[in-house]
């Protein structure tokens, strides 16, 4: 009797652990199945979510109504590296650079043509003593490269020019013309601020002054760019509307351009 009795709950034994494998076995397929579903929402939701980011991002205010970044707009390439300080070393090579020629022009008082003779008259005499003393101190002579500029390169800056200079003549028409007053008034803003600062420094100081701006101002923006287009919106809403103001009261009482009738009729 009492072998038949162990021998039962043996068997007991082995049917509650069997059924608890498959009660363990089921629990996990159920959370794997939850789980699946969960991560299915949860990458849905995800989507959905940067979907309304990118969606709000394209709405928020970008300065001078820019819709690429900020290295798109200096045109991209190596030049937008230099001035966005992508590499540090050519960066400040270059911001140096231009600092030694403003200084030797400007605080030194070096003319252009006098420090090019200069140069040129250092650098032939000391390749030509080079040249002729190396048979002397048994050392190779010093090797010149042939500088050739390729046709295409040249052909590729000449069609450059040509189309922006084009695109300036057709921007100066198009304001001669009178058909946009926005433009008048700020090209004519823009001179008359222009000739007060040319009134105050030289043309070599203001290229300076405009090349340190370059290396400057978008770097910081790019890091800044946020806060300074927040800034930048209220801002601008504020000169609409000083604008509006200014317009109705003198602006939309001026007769409009000929051309402007012109090409309504």
């Amino acid at each position: 009797m009492q072998k038949n009795e162990h021998t039962h709950s043996l068997k007991d034994l082995s049917m509650a652990e069997h059924e608890g494998q498959r009660e363990s076995a089921a629990e996990s397929l159920v959370d794997k199945i939850t789980e699946k579903i969960s991560g299915h929402d949860s990458s849905s939701s995800s989507d959905s979510d940067n979907e309304k980011f990118d969606a709000v991002k394209s709405k928020i205010f970008r300065l001078f109504g820019r819709e690429k970044p900020v290295h798109k707009v200096l045109g991209g390439g190596k030049p937008a590296d230099v001035f966005l300080w992508r590499n540090t070393k050519i960066s400040a090579g270059v911001l140096g650079g231009a600092t030694t020629v403003w200084v030797l022009f400007e605080l030194l008082g070096y003319h252009l043509i006098t420090l090019v003779c200069y140069l040129s008259i250092l650098s032939l005499a000391v390749l030509f003593l080079w040249s002729n003393t190396s048979n002397f101190l048994n050392k190779p002579p010093p090797k010149i490269p042939e500088v050739v500029l390729p046709e295409q390169c040249v052909r590729e800056v000449a069609s450059m020019l040509r189309i922006e200079i084009n695109r300036g003549f057709a921007v100066l028409r198009d304001i001669a013309s009178g058909r946009d007053l926005k433009k008048v008034l700020a090209v004519i803003a823009g001179l008359w601020v222009l000739s007060l600062i040319g009134s105050c420094i030289n043309i070599l100081t203001l290229l300076y002054i405009s090349f340190v701006l370059l290396h400057t101002v978008p770097v910081l923006y790019e890091k800044h760019e946020d806060q300074v287009d927040a800034y930048s919106e209220k801002a601008w809403i504020e000169i609409k509307k000083q604008y509006a103001v200014f317009d109705e009261k003198y602006l939309s009482k001026i007769p409009k351009g000929a051309l402007k009738g012109e090409k309504k009729d």
